[in-house]
């Protein structure tokens, strides 16, 4: 295709390119779409295919240069491809077209293009691999977590105090008058900072059934900025208070948690979770150092259009509303280049180095999984395929290979984590 291509702006993987289509172009373009009318529209006191051509383009001049526009500007676009050699990253946009009665037609194509990674290093980084010691009040810390999992609450007869669940009726003065109104019913748990302090302590002070009213003060720190440092009077009517009681460490209490005989069984089981845990962590922040030193090592440019893809995956995830996503872009967008850039290493090594996964890595990873679940192989295939979870399971396989790759050449050293 005959066109002239101007390159305007060209930095890291932005391309802005203005694209000029000749007029001769666009008059056979424009001759083409009119016969192509003339032998399928009706016109009056014509038969189908017969109306004059001079009357089919001046009939439909706007549907015309409508479909000569549309078709121009794609073959335009695969002739811009194949002569720039260009791998987009991401669908290109279109913008400031102009295309007037006897005239050429131009636009500027506005794109970005995959960057080129090149891997002049990836060895020779030194990483300290440092694993959190599991200690004794580490383990008890867990396990009293269990207890307090199991915990019940209990009513009691008395003044309430730290950590006590109790039920209030909670009022201030309200309107020109200070009217002290009905209270609010609220439930908290004292010390959980679900009150302000002055507010908790006049519940401590009070029993069950009994009402309290005084001035008090709210904090300076107080999150309205209108109510700080203020002072006004609170009432408050305490209706029950319930303490928690956690169950007796004892081996009955392993046998309620899980399938334990006994208590010792229990703190071994909840250690080796532990270092297990404490193990992984070691090794993910061992590999995402390595990706940081090479991705410094070897610098390239990310697509914008990734980043926002990542951002609205990270929306989806959290199910952040839509009229909140600028502030969470805002927020999000460092952590959402720093995973693109990751991803777009691994592929890189995995694509240079030969370690993507195969199919026969897939399929033995399925039937470890099978073996695990006692299952039949093929049943866990047609299960994991059905959900959509095989190119996770590759991808998985993918990256273990290449974190291999880079701990084995590079030097990496144990160490305890402070």
């Amino acid at each position: 295709m005959d066109i002239q291509i101007t390159t305007k702006k060209s930095e890291g993987v932005e391309r802005l390119l203005e694209v000029s289509i000749p007029l001769a172009t666009v008059n056979a373009e424009e001759e083409k779409q009119a016969r192509r009318y003339a032998t399928t529209v009706r016109l009056p006191g014509f038969r189908p295919g017969k109306a004059p051509a001079a009357m089919v383009r001046k009939r439909f001049k706007d549907a015309i240069r409508q479909q000569v526009l549309e078709t121009l500007v794609q073959e335009a676009f695969k002739e811009v491809m194949e002569r720039e050699k260009l791998d987009v990253a991401a669908q290109p946009h279109v913008h400031d077209v102009k295309f007037d009665d006897g005239g050429p037609l131009t636009f500027e194509l506005h794109l970005e293009v995959r960057p080129t990674i090149e891997l002049k290093r990836t060895e020779g980084f030194r990483v300290t691999r440092n694993v959190t010691v599991v200690t004794d009040e580490t383990v008890n810390e867990q396990i009293e977590k269990l207890r307090d999992d199991k915990a019940t609450w209990t009513p009691v007869e008395e003044q309430p105090r730290e950590g006590d669940m109790v039920k209030v009726l909670l009022s201030t003065p309200e309107g020109a008058d200070d009217a002290m109104p009905e209270g609010r019913p609220y439930d908290l748990v004292l010390g959980g900072g679900q009150a302000i302090p002055g507010v908790e302590e006049l519940v401590m002070e009070l029993t069950p059934g009994e009402t309290k009213e005084r001035s008090v003060k709210w904090p300076d720190d107080f999150p309205d900025e209108t109510q700080r440092g203020v002072s006004k009077n609170v009432r408050v009517m305490l209706q029950d208070v319930k303490r928690k009681s956690a169950p007796a460490l004892d081996d009955d209490f392993a046998r309620e948690v899980g399938d334990f005989d006994s208590l010792a069984a229990l703190r071994a089981a909840v250690r080796t979770d532990l270092e297990d845990h404490a193990t992984r962590d070691a090794d993910a922040l061992v590999r995402q150092t390595l990706l940081d030193n090479v991705a410094e090592a070897n610098p390239f440019d990310v697509p914008p259009s990734w980043v926002t893809r990542m951002i609205d995956a990270y929306m989806k995830a959290y199910q952040i509303p839509d009229d909140q996503r600028e502030t969470f872009g805002a927020e999000f967008a460092a952590v959402a280049e720093k995973q693109v850039r990751r991803d777009m290493l691994i592929d890189a090594i995995s694509e240079q180095e030969k370690l993507t996964a195969t199919e026969k890595d897939v399929d033995e990873r399925v039937a470890k999984v099978a073996e695990q679940r006692k299952t039949d192989p093929g049943q866990v295939y047609a299960s994991l395929q059905k959900a959509g979870r095989l190119p996770e399971i590759e991808r998985s396989i993918t990256e273990e290979k290449v974190f291999e790759w880079l701990t084995a050449r590079n030097d990496v050293t144990n160490g305890i984590a402070q």
